[in-house]
């Protein structure tokens, strides 16, 4: 099976578009659509033809491009059945387990509520990588918009029990906001401080910081390590993970 190539680009004022191709089927699968116009420049300047949309939720930033991508394209758009209603041109919804092919890729189908209900994300385990949208950034998750924190906590556990050099795709350039507040919840966490140190560097460069590792993320981002002890302990909430995210996100969301 040959390697897919991911071709990442700023898109709208900090997120990221993904094209994902195949070069042995030829198939390219855009994820999310931020930009249809700054999408379709990009295919177009690689030489690659759009034919599938993986949606992770329906917020606008995420879904905005669909109809004028699948107008140009005739491409196939999928996307979380819990939002098949708010999802522009959606020809297939998916839900946990479903699979989606690229190709000879397979991406596996995992429902992520908390951000919004109905958020999914696309796991490719064979490839070694996950597009995870809104629900996990680098060292930080998404608002509660729509879920719970026991929903979003459930749904970080999922991603969390990915292979630890897993890739992950998120869909937001966050990470040097999210950096200045995770230090005030883990001062002390040498993992935290030395990713926050190549943030600082890789911005300074203007560089992205995304993609990052579920290894990385595992060490230092404050909302996975929800089930730390010593996390809890210092959030007052011993022994209750979700408890101890919810304290976390509310102090985020404050920040």
């Amino acid at each position: 099976m040959s390697a897919l190539e991911i071709h990442q680009f700023p898109c709208l004022s900090d997120n990221y578009g993904y094209l994902v191709h195949d070069p042995v089927s030829g198939e390219t699968a855009v994820i999310d659509t931020p930009d249809a116009d700054r999408i379709l420049t990009e295919a177009k300047s690689k030489g690659w033809t759009i034919t599938q949309i993986w949606n992770t939720h329906w917020h606008p930033d995420h879904t905005g491009g669909n109809l004028k991508i699948k107008d140009e394209t005739g491409c196939v758009i999928i996307g979380p059945a819990g939002e098949e209603e708010k999802i522009p041109g959606l020809d297939r919804a998916v839900t946990e387990g479903s699979l989606v092919n690229l190709g000879t890729h397979t991406a596996r189908v995992l429902d992520l509520p908390g951000h919004t209900l109905g958020h999914c994300a696309y796991s490719m385990e064979d490839d070694g990588l996950a597009f995870v949208g809104d629900t996990l950034f680098a060292l930080g998750c998404g608002r509660l918009f729509e879920g719970s924190a026991e929903q979003m906590w459930d749904s970080l556990s999922k991603l969390k029990a990915l292979p630890e050099d897993t890739t992950i795709y998120c869909a937001h350039e966050y990470t040097a906001a999210n950096a200045k507040f995770a230090v005030t919840i883990e001062p002390n966490n040498k993992d935290l401080a030395a990713y926050s140190e190549r943030v600082t560097e890789l911005r300074s460069q203007n560089k992205p910081t995304v993609p990052t590792t579920l290894s990385a993320e595992l060490a230092a981002n404050p909302f996975l390590r929800a089930d730390a002890p010593e996390l809890q302990d210092a959030m007052g909430h011993s022994g209750d993970p979700v408890a101890t995210f919810a304290e976390i996100r509310k102090r985020k969301d404050n920040f």
